[in-house]
């Protein structure tokens, strides 16, 4: 699916050049994301906070929608472990909240990209992202110890989560703790036999093929497998008559009705109306469709760039928005991209979006079929299933990579990161303030260089903005008047692409008070969109000349030598000033 530019209706560009040699892998991908997907879909449901059968709900709908509105042939929607953390925080563990949220962010969604407001996901920077995903990993993975451990009654918080674990820790059930741990394990292997499983050659024995397919259909589906195995463990405890699990329970079979989500929640002392709903998710109805957006896009970029085709930025937003909207008719919860079958998808050959049709078939056979089954999974399986896919978010390196490349990134990081163990929202958002405040402070204080001679040459080494005008201002004065005699200024603008009207009004004053010491002040270098916005201010005493030679020529000085440049002098009277 090569191509920058799509239809509305991405369909329509591969569809009728759809052949019969992409089938059979589109199948295969498809059957193999949706063993990935029935099994986390239950699991993220209970980190959700929901009755299991909302993740059922919520990883079909986004499957089919995809196949219209998507633009990247590997991307599968549905319900992750961060969209599935976000939602346990803002839909207080009520399903009518949780459809609602689906709802609203996937109509914020779509106005962003009926817009073309993708860019604001430029904002959030890779600091942040890998803060919150970090601490997102820790969160995660220490709610589900309580599966684990057989433990109930756990809060929510995680501070007292890791507080109230520990004190009650005694009370560990040892069949939960030993299932989970084995699952863990068995997880944990298959996930290292996939990655370092050779790929079969042409020219091996049939016998030795079979096998590596073998070993690779394994692994590719150990989350259905392990919940599998873990289940016909726990039946066969029932059968015998005791049983040592904590076991799933009932799931209500049949498919979701299609039905608008509801706007009002009916309580014990009356009804919460749709505008209290609103207050009461507050800011998740901003952080909800932002870190869908991200995880969709950004999910999207990294296998488009890998398989060597571009996605719609603008596109992949109306397909999430549009998925969320109608996902809320079949009692969804917010979803996005999810990275771990996304990748399962690329791995499998998949070769367009038809391998979600797929999927969500089979999730919906699951939910007409299969849910009397899913009464025996085990709580534990589930919780091994859910650590094993979010361990990996944790990124070790990404200090050490910060340290030695810009440490000042660690500061947003390290806000992000530790903030999001208090509550998702605000490590996000302080994140978001101090990456904006780091920004802000470079544009108000660009790097300045400044060579002494018969003249005083000024060279700012960015664009200038209004913010930075004061420094520049007071950087010139301070040496130019300081100098002994005063001298004159030249100021090379070849780094300035673009000026405001605060600094042209900036060096106007600053032209005028040159001028009261008896100094002069002559640009160079200057580029025509910066030229013809001072022509048209009309500065008084304003000289602009071609070159840097030039202006030194027409003030009586020797051109300086291209070997005092000041960026890359070394001489005693070059310096930087930041």
């Amino acid at each position: 699916m090569p191509g920058s530019r799509c239809p509305a209706l991405p369909v329509l560009r591969w569809l009728p050049r759809y052949c019969r040699a992409w089938l059979p892998l589109d199948l295969l991908a498809g059957l193999a994301v949706g063993l990935t997907a029935v099994p986390q879909a239950l699991a993220y449901a209970e980190l959700a906070g929901l009755p299991l059968q909302y993740g059922l709900y919520s990883s079909f709908m986004g499957c089919f929608v995809y196949f219209f509105l998507g633009t990247a042939k590997d991307v599968t929607l549905g319900p992750t472990a961060i969209m599935s953390l976000l939602v346990s925080s803002y839909a207080f563990h009520e399903p009518v909240y949780a459809v609602l949220l689906a709802f609203l962010s996937g109509c914020i969604q779509l106005t962003m990209g009926l817009l073309h407001l993708g860019f604001l996901l430029d904002f959030i920077s890779c600091p942040v992202i890998k803060g919150f995903t970090s601490a997102a990993s820790i969160t995660i993975s220490f709610n589900q110890i309580k599966n684990i451990l057989g433990l109930q009654g756990i809060p929510r918080q995680f501070f007292l989560q890791v507080y109230e674990t520990l004190r009650r820790i005694g009370e560990t059930r040892a069949g939960d703790a030993v299932l989970g741990l084995a699952c863990l394990a068995a997880l944990a292997a298959l996930r290292a036999m996939k990655s370092r499983l050779p790929r079969a050659a042409s020219a091996e024995p049939l016998a030795a093929r079979i096998s590596c397919w073998i070993v690779w259909i394994s692994a590719t589906a150990r989350n259905a497998l392990v919940v599998l195995f873990a289940g016909l463990v726990a039946y066969s405890f029932q059968v015998m008559g005791s049983q040592p699990l904590t076991l799933t329970g009932s799931i209500p079979r049949g498919l979701p009705a299609f039905r608008p989500p509801r706007f009002s929640l009916a309580a014990p002392n009356g009804t919460v109306p749709f505008l209290s709903m609103v207050e009461d998710m507050g800011v998740g109805l901003a952080v909800v469709p932002l870190m869908g957006l991200l995880e969709t896009i950004a999910i999207a970029k990294a296998f488009a760039s890998q398989n060597g085709y571009r996605i719609d930025p603008n596109q992949e937003l109306l397909a999430l928005g549009v998925a969320n909207i109608l996902g809320s008719f079949v009692s969804s919860y917010p979803i996005t991209g999810s990275f771990g079958r996304t990748a399962v998808n690329a791995q499998s050959g998949v070769c367009t979006p038809a391998g979600g049709l797929v999927t969500g078939a089979l999730v919906l056979l699951s939910l007409a079929y299969l849910t009397s089954l899913f009464y025996y999974i085990p709580k534990a399986a589930l919780a091994a299933v859910i650590i094993s896919a979010v361990l990996p978010m944790f990124d070790v390196g990404i200090f050490r990579t910060l340290w030695r490349v810009k440490r000042l990134d660690l500061v947003p990081l390290c806000v992000t990161f530790l903030l999001c163990f208090w509550e998702v929202q605000y490590g996000i958002v302080a994140g978001v303030l101090v990456s904006g405040i780091l920004l802000l402070y470079s544009i108000a204080r660009p790097p300045i260089k400044v060579s002494e001679g018969d003249v005083l040459l000024v060279q700012p080494g960015s664009s200038l903005h209004f913010p930075a005008i004061e420094c520049l201002r007071d950087t010139v004065c301070s040496r130019a008047l300081a100098a002994s005699p005063p001298r004159s200024v030249i100021l090379d603008c070849c780094h300035i692409s673009s000026i405001d009207y605060t600094v042209v009004v900036g060096l106007a004053e600053l032209l005028q008070e040159l001028h009261k010491h008896g100094l002069s002040l002559a640009f160079c270098g200057l580029k025509d969109p910066v030229l013809q916005v001072l022509l048209s201010a009309d500065l008084e005493g304003f000289q602009h000349f071609s070159s840097r030679e030039e202006a030194e020529r027409c003030r009586g000085a020797e051109p300086w030598d291209s070997r005092t440049d000041p960026f890359t002098s070394t001489t005693e009277s070059s310096g930087l000033i930041q």
